[in-house]
Protein backbone atom coordinates (compact mmCIF):
# COMPACT_ATOMS: atom_id res chain seq x y z
CA UNK A 1 0.00 0.00 0.00
CA UNK A 2 0.99 3.48 -0.49
CA UNK A 3 -0.52 6.53 0.74
CA UNK A 4 0.55 10.21 -0.34
CA UNK A 5 0.14 13.35 1.44
CA UNK A 6 -0.19 16.76 0.10
CA UNK A 7 0.68 19.58 2.12
CA UNK A 8 0.15 23.53 1.19
CA UNK A 9 2.61 26.24 2.45
CA UNK A 10 1.62 28.71 4.70
CA UNK A 11 0.81 32.47 3.99
CA UNK A 12 -0.24 34.46 7.27
CA UNK A 13 -1.83 37.54 6.08
CA UNK A 14 -1.19 39.09 10.32
CA UNK A 15 -1.01 37.74 13.63
CA UNK A 16 2.72 37.11 14.24
CA UNK A 17 4.30 35.92 17.29
CA UNK A 18 0.47 35.45 18.21
CA UNK A 19 0.11 31.35 18.47
CA UNK A 20 2.23 30.80 21.33
CA UNK A 21 1.07 33.60 23.54
CA UNK A 22 -3.00 32.45 23.44
CA UNK A 23 -3.06 35.12 20.76
CA UNK A 24 -5.20 35.47 17.07
CA UNK A 25 -3.94 34.84 13.55
CA UNK A 26 -5.30 35.61 10.05
CA UNK A 27 -3.79 33.33 7.38
CA UNK A 28 -4.22 30.86 4.15
CA UNK A 29 -2.67 28.31 2.31
CA UNK A 30 -0.85 29.13 -0.53
CA UNK A 31 -0.62 27.02 -4.07
CA UNK A 32 3.06 25.69 -2.98
CA UNK A 33 2.83 21.96 -1.49
CA UNK A 34 4.67 19.30 -0.34
CA UNK A 35 4.01 15.69 -1.22
CA UNK A 36 5.38 12.92 0.78
CA UNK A 37 4.49 9.71 -0.77
CA UNK A 38 5.12 6.62 1.94
CA UNK A 39 5.10 3.04 0.28
CA UNK A 40 5.30 0.47 2.70
CA UNK A 41 7.65 -2.47 3.35
CA UNK A 42 7.82 -5.33 4.99
CA UNK A 43 10.66 -4.41 6.99
CA UNK A 44 13.52 -1.36 6.58
CA UNK A 45 13.08 2.12 6.10
CA UNK A 46 14.34 4.04 3.35
CA UNK A 47 14.43 7.88 2.60
CA UNK A 48 16.50 10.92 3.86
CA UNK A 49 17.82 10.62 7.20
CA UNK A 50 15.18 13.43 8.76
CA UNK A 51 12.24 12.50 6.90
CA UNK A 52 13.11 8.84 8.41
CA UNK A 53 13.66 10.23 11.89
CA UNK A 54 10.34 11.76 11.54
CA UNK A 55 8.75 8.72 10.26
CA UNK A 56 10.09 6.49 13.13
CA UNK A 57 9.35 9.09 15.90
CA UNK A 58 5.75 9.24 14.85
CA UNK A 59 5.20 5.28 15.06
CA UNK A 60 5.53 4.73 11.20
CA UNK A 61 5.90 1.36 10.25
CA UNK A 62 8.50 -0.11 7.79
CA UNK A 63 8.38 2.22 4.45
CA UNK A 64 10.36 4.05 1.40
CA UNK A 65 9.48 7.51 1.59
CA UNK A 66 9.80 10.15 -0.76
CA UNK A 67 9.22 14.12 -0.43
CA UNK A 68 9.14 16.60 -3.11
CA UNK A 69 8.49 20.02 -2.49
CA UNK A 70 7.35 23.49 -3.99
CA UNK A 71 7.38 25.07 -0.78
CA UNK A 72 10.51 27.54 -0.09
CA UNK A 73 13.00 25.87 2.47
CA UNK A 74 14.26 28.86 5.42
CA UNK A 75 11.94 31.71 3.97
CA UNK A 76 9.07 31.40 6.12
CA UNK A 77 6.42 29.75 4.71
CA UNK A 78 6.31 26.41 7.10
CA UNK A 79 8.27 24.23 4.96
CA UNK A 80 9.16 21.88 8.30
CA UNK A 81 5.69 22.13 9.54
CA UNK A 82 4.57 20.76 6.19
CA UNK A 83 6.92 17.76 6.33
CA UNK A 84 6.09 17.04 9.82
CA UNK A 85 1.93 17.09 8.99
CA UNK A 86 2.80 15.29 5.88
CA UNK A 87 4.48 12.48 8.21
CA UNK A 88 1.61 12.47 10.41
CA UNK A 89 -1.10 12.01 7.85
CA UNK A 90 1.10 9.29 5.88
CA UNK A 91 1.36 7.34 9.36
CA UNK A 92 -2.32 7.65 10.42
CA UNK A 93 -4.49 8.00 7.28
CA UNK A 94 -7.67 9.39 7.47
CA UNK A 95 -8.27 7.57 10.70
CA UNK A 96 -6.62 11.07 12.53
CA UNK A 97 -8.68 14.19 13.31
CA UNK A 98 -7.10 17.57 12.10
CA UNK A 99 -6.66 18.88 15.04
CA UNK A 100 -4.77 16.10 16.48
CA UNK A 101 -2.51 15.58 13.36
CA UNK A 102 -1.79 19.61 14.26
CA UNK A 103 -0.92 18.95 17.27
CA UNK A 104 1.42 15.73 16.45
CA UNK A 105 3.40 17.31 13.75
CA UNK A 106 3.98 20.45 16.56
CA UNK A 107 5.04 17.44 19.19
CA UNK A 108 7.62 16.22 15.93
CA UNK A 109 8.51 19.27 15.00
CA UNK A 110 9.56 19.79 18.93
CA UNK A 111 10.89 16.33 19.43
CA UNK A 112 12.61 15.67 16.40
CA UNK A 113 13.68 19.09 14.67
CA UNK A 114 14.14 21.13 17.34
CA UNK A 115 11.75 24.26 16.39
CA UNK A 116 9.99 26.16 19.29
CA UNK A 117 6.77 26.63 17.00
CA UNK A 118 3.40 27.47 18.22
CA UNK A 119 0.38 26.10 16.05
CA UNK A 120 0.03 28.81 13.33
CA UNK A 121 1.13 26.53 10.63
CA UNK A 122 -0.17 23.42 11.12
CA UNK A 123 -3.55 24.62 11.80
CA UNK A 124 -3.23 27.08 8.92
CA UNK A 125 -2.37 23.75 6.74
CA UNK A 126 -5.13 21.73 7.92
CA UNK A 127 -8.42 24.14 8.74
CA UNK A 128 -8.19 26.18 5.60
CA UNK A 129 -10.42 26.10 2.09
CA UNK A 130 -8.99 27.36 -1.21
CA UNK A 131 -9.90 30.73 -1.73
CA UNK A 132 -10.49 31.74 1.79
CA UNK A 133 -8.55 32.72 5.10
CA UNK A 134 -8.58 30.99 8.22
CA UNK A 135 -9.10 33.16 11.50
CA UNK A 136 -7.47 30.96 14.15
CA UNK A 137 -7.72 32.14 18.01
CA UNK A 138 -5.03 30.32 20.11
CA UNK A 139 -6.88 30.94 22.94
CA UNK A 140 -9.63 28.36 22.36
CA UNK A 141 -7.65 26.86 19.55
CA UNK A 142 -11.15 27.39 17.38
CA UNK A 143 -11.22 28.45 13.82
CA UNK A 144 -13.36 30.24 11.05
CA UNK A 145 -13.01 30.33 7.79
CA UNK A 146 -13.30 33.64 5.85
CA UNK A 147 -13.76 34.34 2.22
CA UNK A 148 -10.86 35.86 0.76
CA UNK A 149 -11.60 39.64 -0.78
CA UNK A 150 -11.12 39.47 -4.21
CA UNK A 151 -9.07 42.63 -4.07
CA UNK A 152 -6.79 41.16 -1.34
CA UNK A 153 -3.65 40.69 -3.55
CA UNK A 154 -0.18 39.68 -2.24
CA UNK A 155 2.80 38.83 -3.63
CA UNK A 156 6.10 37.29 -2.08
CA UNK A 157 9.37 38.96 -2.16
CA UNK A 158 12.08 36.64 -1.41
CA UNK A 159 14.68 38.88 0.99
CA UNK A 160 17.56 36.32 0.21
CA UNK A 161 18.20 35.63 3.89
CA UNK A 162 17.96 32.00 5.29
CA UNK A 163 16.32 31.49 7.92
CA UNK A 164 17.76 29.52 10.57
CA UNK A 165 14.58 27.40 12.17
CA UNK A 166 15.84 25.52 15.27
CA UNK A 167 16.43 28.82 17.70
CA UNK A 168 14.48 30.79 20.32
CA UNK A 169 16.43 33.69 19.09
CA UNK A 170 13.34 35.58 18.81
CA UNK A 171 12.14 34.78 22.55
CA UNK A 172 15.87 36.43 23.97
CA UNK A 173 15.75 39.68 21.86
CA UNK A 174 13.19 41.58 23.87
CA UNK A 175 11.74 41.86 27.44
CA UNK A 176 8.79 40.46 28.13
CA UNK A 177 6.48 44.37 28.20
CA UNK A 178 7.60 44.24 24.26
CA UNK A 179 6.41 41.29 23.47
CA UNK A 180 3.44 41.76 25.65
CA UNK A 181 3.00 45.00 23.66
CA UNK A 182 3.02 43.57 20.40
CA UNK A 183 0.84 40.58 21.19
CA UNK A 184 -2.13 43.12 21.98
CA UNK A 185 -1.76 45.54 19.38
CA UNK A 186 -1.10 42.56 16.71
CA UNK A 187 -4.70 40.91 18.27
CA UNK A 188 -6.55 44.16 17.76
CA UNK A 189 -4.69 44.60 14.00
CA UNK A 190 -6.21 40.76 13.27
CA UNK A 191 -9.58 42.49 14.29
CA UNK A 192 -9.15 45.14 12.23
CA UNK A 193 -8.16 43.65 8.84
CA UNK A 194 -10.94 40.99 9.06
CA UNK A 195 -12.84 44.77 8.13
CA UNK A 196 -9.99 46.95 6.08
CA UNK A 197 -10.42 48.16 3.16
CA UNK A 198 -7.07 47.50 0.97
CA UNK A 199 -5.53 51.04 2.02
CA UNK A 200 -6.49 50.00 5.57
CA UNK A 201 -4.91 46.60 5.86
CA UNK A 202 -2.02 48.48 3.86
CA UNK A 203 -1.29 50.11 7.23
CA UNK A 204 -1.81 47.04 9.49
CA UNK A 205 0.73 45.21 7.42
CA UNK A 206 3.21 48.13 7.57
CA UNK A 207 2.39 48.43 11.62
CA UNK A 208 2.97 44.84 12.07
CA UNK A 209 6.64 44.89 10.39
CA UNK A 210 7.40 48.24 12.62
CA UNK A 211 6.16 45.91 15.64
CA UNK A 212 8.27 42.89 14.87
CA UNK A 213 11.10 45.05 14.14
CA UNK A 214 10.91 46.84 17.95
CA UNK A 215 10.23 43.23 18.89
CA UNK A 216 13.89 42.36 17.13
CA UNK A 217 13.31 39.54 15.31
CA UNK A 218 13.85 41.40 11.89
CA UNK A 219 17.05 43.24 10.03
CA UNK A 220 18.19 45.84 8.74
CA UNK A 221 18.81 44.12 5.64
CA UNK A 222 14.95 42.92 5.54
CA UNK A 223 14.06 46.55 7.42
CA UNK A 224 15.58 48.03 4.43
CA UNK A 225 13.93 45.58 1.38
CA UNK A 226 10.82 46.35 3.35
CA UNK A 227 10.92 50.11 3.51
CA UNK A 228 11.51 50.41 -0.15
CA UNK A 229 8.63 47.94 -1.12
CA UNK A 230 6.23 50.08 1.19
CA UNK A 231 6.95 53.01 -0.42
CA UNK A 232 6.33 51.57 -4.16
CA UNK A 233 3.74 52.29 -6.25
CA UNK A 234 0.84 50.35 -6.22
CA UNK A 235 2.23 48.80 -2.95
CA UNK A 236 -0.65 49.26 0.27
CA UNK A 237 1.84 47.48 2.35
CA UNK A 238 4.50 44.93 3.18
CA UNK A 239 6.10 42.97 6.39
CA UNK A 240 7.78 40.87 7.06
CA UNK A 241 6.25 36.79 7.57
CA UNK A 242 7.48 34.16 9.47
CA UNK A 243 9.11 33.44 12.48
CA UNK A 244 11.98 36.39 12.03
CA UNK A 245 15.89 37.07 10.58
CA UNK A 246 14.65 36.97 6.92
CA UNK A 247 12.67 34.39 4.49
CA UNK A 248 9.53 36.27 2.57
CA UNK A 249 8.47 39.30 2.94
CA UNK A 250 4.89 39.67 2.17
CA UNK A 251 3.03 42.58 -0.07
CA UNK A 252 -0.41 43.79 -0.64
CA UNK A 253 -0.41 45.04 -4.37
CA UNK A 254 -2.64 46.81 -6.38
CA UNK A 255 -3.00 44.66 -8.94
CA UNK A 256 -0.80 41.45 -10.94
CA UNK A 257 1.37 43.99 -12.81
CA UNK A 258 3.05 45.61 -9.11
CA UNK A 259 5.91 43.69 -8.72
CA UNK A 260 6.01 41.70 -12.33
CA UNK A 261 8.98 39.92 -11.33
CA UNK A 262 6.79 38.32 -8.83
CA UNK A 263 4.15 35.84 -8.60
CA UNK A 264 0.91 36.45 -6.96
CA UNK A 265 0.12 33.84 -4.61
CA UNK A 266 -3.05 32.08 -4.78
CA UNK A 267 -5.01 30.64 -2.02
CA UNK A 268 -5.50 26.82 -1.89
CA UNK A 269 -7.03 23.72 -0.22
CA UNK A 270 -5.77 22.51 2.96
CA UNK A 271 -3.47 19.25 3.57
CA UNK A 272 -4.99 15.57 2.96
CA UNK A 273 -3.96 11.88 2.44
CA UNK A 274 -4.83 9.27 -0.02
CA UNK A 275 -4.22 5.73 -0.20
CA UNK A 276 -2.88 3.95 -3.24
CA UNK A 277 -3.69 -0.06 -3.33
Amino acid sequence: MIRRASIPGRINIIGEHTDYAGGRSLAFASQHRLVLEAEFLQAGFEGEETVVALWREAGGQPARLHVSSTIPIGKGMSSSAALCLSVVLCVHGKSIDKQDACIEAQRLEHVVLGTPCGLLDQMTMMHSLENHCVLIDFSTMETSVIPLPTDWRFKLVDSGIHRTLNTQQYRNTSNEHTRTKHVESENARVLKAMKGTNNELGHLLNETHASLREMGVSTPEVDALVASLQTTDGVHGARMMGGGFGGMILVLVENEKILPDWEIVVSSQAGFVEEIL
